[in-house]
């Protein structure tokens, strides 16, 4: 089964049900799979690789102590938000070199969470700069590391030059309450910027 361009309904809507495929995104060892692990109802399916020396030069290590593994497809879970709201959950890879299959995996989403370490700010430029070329609403999130700088919201939105209209907000990855806000956050984002391009008359690309 093709996981990548797997639409269990972007926006379907099928017995009073609707499903909708969310993609978890960032860069390297910013919490993705961690994030899908703590929500996913179902063991999640990870494509979770020792790291290599191919990734040297590329993606540092040394940034993330302890990680010795790297996403080198997708992470995916699946989670019952309410009776009548299922989300499909699509992490990317996060090494630089992989990042050839983000259009794929993000094709059919309605929307997008991007994590940001804030040890590592800049890092997020890349992610931020891909998710607004593809017009694909987006929601930042902050994940917190232990240790790690703590940061005023709107101090990020200013560092990585966050439009206004983008959510941003705190979150921790291995928490799922936190993450599950974190998820409505994107759908209830997601719902406005349809809403708005419909009343415009030009409905956004999804995917």
């Amino acid at each position: 089964m093709d996981f990548a361009s797997y639409d269990p309904a972007g926006a379907r809507q099928s017995r009073g049900i609707i499903s909708a495929k969310i993609v978890v995104a960032g860069g390297f060892g910013v919490g993705k799979t961690t994030l899908v692990g703590a929500i996913s109802e179902i063991t999640p399916l990870t494509t979770e690789a020792v790291m290599t020396a191919a990734g040297v030069g590329i993606d540092d290590p040394s940034k993330v102590p302890g990680k010795e593994t790297t996403t080198v497809a997708m992470d995916f879970g699946r989670i019952t938000m309410a009776q009548d709201l299922i989300l499909y959950l699509f992490g990317t890879p996060g090494q630089t070199r992989f990042w050839f299959m983000w259009d794929e995996i993000i094709r059919g989403a309605v929307g997008a969470a991007v994590l940001v370490d804030t040890r590592r700010i800049t890092d997020a430029f890349a992610p931020l700069d891909y998710f607004e070329s593809r017009k694909l609403p987006y929601v930042v999130a902050l994940n917190r590391f232990d240790g790690a700088p703590q940061y005023e919201v709107e101090e990020v939105r200013e560092a990585l030059a966050i439009s206004p209209d983008v959510p941003l907000v705190l979150c921790d990855a291995r928490h799922r309450d936190s993450v599950k806000q974190v998820l409505m956050t994107v759908v209830e984002h997601a719902m406005r910027r349809l809403q708005a391009e419909h009343d415009r008359g030009h409905p956004t690309p999804v995917g």
